[in-house]
């Protein structure tokens, strides 16, 4: 063990939700929030969320949070409307699982997935598009979709370094550190209450 002294607890439950750490010492704790999880909140989601988290620390703890970083709008529509038809397929499932689950009737040929970066807003906006005029029924309500008409199924915010720890700072945090891969298109916040 490279680290014996660090003591790792998971937490399972809904971190929208309050929460409380399992931990009890008196060390430093460190909440660590990877991925770019963050991306997927709306604003004032993102500044309950990191609020709530500074309550659960105390002064001098830490919390390491990843964050997807703004780049050329390009590579972010790639990213999300990849050659492969990954993620249109990813986005698309979501016809079936309302099929399966909730008696709806969509046909997902129907439907294209369509992914772009709103840049007044700072995010990848995913939506699926109907290609025709159509009605659809999910249990007793039934649904009119004009040829063009989106359903928006997803966001993920960008943040500038300089952005997000801004954020950080109005919601009782300190940026201490931060690392990025070479090309700046990610990045991992070290944060301190």
């Amino acid at each position: 063990m490279q680290f014996p002294h660090i003591t790792i607890k998971a937490v399972c439950g809904d971190y929208t939700a309050p929460l409380t750490l399992p931990l009890e010492t008196n060390g430093k704790k460190v909440i660590f929030f990877p991925g770019s999880t963050i991306g997927n909140f709306e604003p004032v989601a993102v500044r309950n969320f990191l609020m709530k988290s500074a309550k659960l620390l105390d002064d001098g703890d830490g919390f390491l949070i990843g964050v997807d970083t703004k780049k050329d709008t390009k590579i972010l529509e790639r990213a999300y409307d990849d050659a492969k038809g990954v993620t249109a397929a990813f986005n698309l499932n979501l016809l079936t699982r309302m099929n399966r689950e909730l008696g709806a009737n969509f046909n997902e040929e129907q439907f294209e997935h369509l992914a772009y970066y709103n840049e007044e807003k700072g995010r990848i906006e995913m939506h699926l598009e109907s290609q025709r005029n159509q009605l659809v029924t999910i249990g007793d309500h039934e649904f009119s979709f004009q040829e063009g008409e989106t359903i928006h199924t997803e966001n993920s915010y960008k943040y500038s370094i300089d952005q997000f720890q801004t954020l950080a700072l109005e919601c009782g945090f300190s940026p201490s550190k931060v690392w990025t891969d070479d090309e700046g298109k990610f990045s991992v916040h070290y944060l301190e209450k």
